[in-house]
């Protein structure tokens, strides 16, 4: 198979497409002929050597993929070759074939292309599962999410806004603060000029965010937990503003608020699999009547894999970059 590995740590320079020893499909495994694969940011942090996958996975890079049942391992109930489905992975899905934990992979929702449905398994686990499964997001609570324009936050701001919450988002640019207008969000904050702290607030008539869910880690922690309502849940997913900053807890518990942070890409197989099947079970119906929808905006050839992630690296996308192995 072919396959994009990181030779050393560093810029886009060091990924390379290499050949190597087709996988073979272990108990509880299929073995998936890759349609497409979806870009993360913690494959740019893979890539620059800060983020290295979990004990025992591949050193191929990716972590969502879809693509077409070629081989069944043993024990492995529900999938047939030839079904389509696409992949939540802990690694290897820049690559031409790849091999999935059964529970990990789930059917293309009715009326999405196959390449198209890369987009989806990060996205949708990570919003389902952070947003819903643990934090509880009601309908008529106020969503703030911030960097609306990207995956993880178009997709919320979509499915937050069909499930019946109203959504605050945050954006760089003019453009991306209308794209996310058009995908339900009440008010969009320009993070350049604006205190989102003062806009949530003038919004909300002064009750703050319900929850909020933040890829800034450190840089936004203080501003955000200000920015929470009574009662509030803060969801930490990533990151990119620094992993270490300071925090009055008298401020959180005057607001009887709740911290919650995760990672997806190392929970147990077991884990990932319920959460892959509450998102069947509660968000591909939204999906398949096209009320909430994978976001792509562009495709880019398996062997220009250095110039999909200087597109990442850029930040002028909006929604997914997907990797194309044909």
């Amino acid at each position: 198979m072919r396959a994009v590995l990181a030779d050393g740590a560093g810029g886009p320079e060091v990924l390379a497409v290499r050949e190597l020893p087709d996988p073979e499909p272990g108990s509880g495994e299929v073995l998936l002929e890759v349609a497409a694969a979806g870009l993360n940011r913690a494959d740019l942090l893979q890539r620059q050597g800060f983020y290295p996958p979990p004990p025992g996975a591949s050193d191929v890079l990716g972590m969502e993929c879809s693509g077409t049942v070629t081989a069944v391992g043993a024990d492995v109930e529900g999938w047939s070759v030839g079904d389509q489905g696409c992949a939540l992975l802990s690694a290897g899905a820049y690559a031409t074939h790849v091999t999935v934990p059964a529970g990990q992979l789930m059917p293309v929702p009715e009326g999405v292309d196959l390449v198209a449905a890369a987009a989806l398994p990060e996205v949708a686990a990570t919003v389902w599962s952070n947003l819903f499964m643990l934090a509880a997001l009601r309908p008529d609570e106020v969503l703030l999410v911030h960097g609306g324009a990207g995956g993880i936050g178009s997709f919320a701001i979509q499915l937050a806004t069909e499930l019946g919450a109203r959504v605050v988002t945050t954006a760089g640019t003019a453009e991306k603060r209308d794209f996310c207008r058009t995908l339900g969000a009440e008010v969009a904050i320009d993070y350049h000029e604006e205190d989102f702290v003062e806009v949530v607030e003038e919004h909300t008539g002064g009750a703050g965010a319900d929850v909020i869910l933040d890829n800034m880690g450190a840089a936004y922690l203080e501003r955000n937990v200000a920015a929470l309502a009574t009662e509030g849940r803060l969801v930490i997913i990533g990151l990119q503003g620094g992993t270490r900053g300071e925090l009055d807890l008298n401020v959180l518990m005057r607001k009887r608020g709740a911290i919650i942070s995760t990672t997806l890409r190392a929970r147990p197989p077991e884990e990932k699999a319920a959460i892959c099947a509450s998102v069947v079970e509660h968000v591909w119906p939204l999906v398949a009547e096209r009320r909430v929808r994978e976001i792509v905006d562009t495709t880019v050839p398996l062997d220009d894999v250095r110039r999909a992630h200087e597109l990442m690296e850029s930040g002028t996308h909006t929604g997914k970059i997907l990797l194309v192995m044909r």
